[in-house]
């Protein structure tokens, strides 16, 4: 037999430190199931004495649904033995004379009543009921605001860890997240509550899509930008449709056509026109996409245009995912004049990026692009050998878990640049390295899926 609730707990129970009694005046009722589980009733128990399902005892007592319908209150004070006037609903005889008088004059369920100034009649008893259920129903799917500031909390921690993280590693805390968000996401919201839910799962989205490019899973990556992008829209957040579009412009550039990731990043500059972090970023990336397929002019406007947004609302110098402080300028500078064949300028810039990123960077997979795109250049100033070396230390300073393929492409790309007569000694090591990376990338995979999150 299952623990049983003690009426003295009412009157001598303490909870976090404070008087149980002070809970019941506010109709705490998550505090007061929180408070019954810790004494060692199970949520089954609660929900059996109150007239509830378990779920929903449980989620009552997460926070997830609040309890304001006077009926329920009722209910919970004589099922868990709560005094009635502990919870201000007033004596037992007080609402029973209450209820006999109402039966007595004719205003009970089933009764008619005029309204006053109404030409027809309606069932009083009824029609309270009913406002008194969907009150319940409009206080249950609402999420409680603590609830949703650690929701909102926890994405704010994913994209700290995020660029340092290996991919697999954040898609396994990313998805536990996604899955409460889409929970809460299906019950009706009130139009603040599902704009800021709508933000969260706009960042959860974007960071599972970037963690999925990183792994080279391009047609999954570009169906959670999909989800990312409907889900900034819905936010209604103007820096966020930005930021978002911004970054879904990434996957073409890596794994497809960069002419679309012209077109997404310009996209992202016309949703609005204020300066922003993320629209620098969306014109960083839309300038290094028109260098690499060769639109010169183009990619110098744009490179003019992205260090005058940056230059008016760019971010200081940080290691949070989506952010654009002035070393991801740089990362962004760095590929478009390696692609424009400005080798010396694209030296400086690299010199300058890794300095600012430092000998350990926290965000090793930056410094790693930035090196790589140093050994692009050294391979159009035919200097094969050292652009081989350099790229396979790009590679090998990482941890393993983080040679993934948007790395590996990249490597195999300095190859691609090196005549076939030169693709001997070193250039042919780091062909041979790349496979063998590509391999032992597969292999972690797998041994990732099959343990599961």
């Amino acid at each position: 037999m299952g623990v049983q609730v003690d009426p003295e707990w009412w009157s001598s129970g303490v909870w976090n430190g404070r008087p149980i009694g002070e809970f019941l005046q506010r109709r705490d009722v998550t505090a007061v199931f929180r408070f019954l589980h810790a004494r060692g009733v199970s949520y089954g128990k609660i929900a059996a004495l109150v007239g509830v399902s378990p779920n929903r005892a449980a989620e009552i007592a997460k926070g997830v649904r609040q309890v304001t319908a006077y009926e329920v209150l009722e209910r919970i004070a004589a099922g868990l033995s709560i005094p009635r006037p502990a919870m201000g609903l007033g004596r037992t005889e007080d609402a029973g004379a209450a209820q006999d008088a109402s039966s007595a004059s004719g205003t009970g369920i089933g009764a008619e009543q005029p309204l006053a100034g109404a030409g027809t009649s309606v069932e009083v008893s009824g029609l309270a009921r009913l406002r008194l259920e969907l009150d319940e129903a409009l206080a249950s799917a609402s999420v409680a605001p603590r609830h949703l500031e650690l929701i909102e909390e926890s994405a704010g921690e994913h994209m700290r860890v995020y660029p340092s993280a290996s991919p697999q590693v954040m898609l396994s805390r990313l998805a536990a997240d996604c899955q409460e968000v889409q929970v809460l996401s299906r019950r009706r919201q009130p139009a603040a509550v599902q704009a800021r839910l709508s933000g969260v799962a706009a960042l959860l989205a974007t960071m599972c899509a970037d963690a999925l490019m990183r792994l080279g899973d391009v047609a999954e990556a570009r169906r959670w930008y999909r989800t990312a992008i409907h889900a900034a829209d819905d936010s209604g957040q103007a820096w966020l449709k930005v930021l978002v579009r911004a970054q879904a412009a990434m996957l073409p550039y890596y794994f497809g056509d960069p002419h679309q990731t012209v077109a997404v990043a310009e996209a992202a500059l016309a949703v609005t026109p204020t300066a922003s972090p993320s629209g620098a970023l969306a014109a960083a990336g839309r300038a290094r996409a028109l260098a690499r397929v060769g639109a010169t002019g183009q990619a110098r406007s744009a490179i003019d245009q992205a260090r005058r947004l940056f230059d008016q609302a760019g971010d200081e110098d940080t290691d949070v995912a989506f952010r654009f402080p002035a070393k991801r300028l740089l990362l962004y500078l760095s590929g478009t004049y390696t692609w424009l064949g400005d080798t010396a300028e694209a030296y400086r810039v690299q010199e300058e990026a890794l300095r600012l990123y430092g000998a350990a960077p926290a965000v090793p997979i930056d410094a790693a692009l930035i090196a790589l795109d140093r050994s692009m250049c050294l391979a159009r100033d035919r200097r094969a050998a050292e652009a081989a070396i350099t790229a396979r230390e790009a590679v090998g300073d990482l941890p393993e878990i983080q040679r993934t393929e948007i790395v590996l492409t990249r490597a195999a790309d300095v190859v691609s640049v090196i005549p076939g007569s030169s693709r001997c000694g070193e250039v042919a090591a780091l062909t041979d390295y790349v496979q063998v990376c590509r391999e032992r990338a597969r292999r972690l995979g797998s041994v990732a899926a099959a343990l599961g999150p």
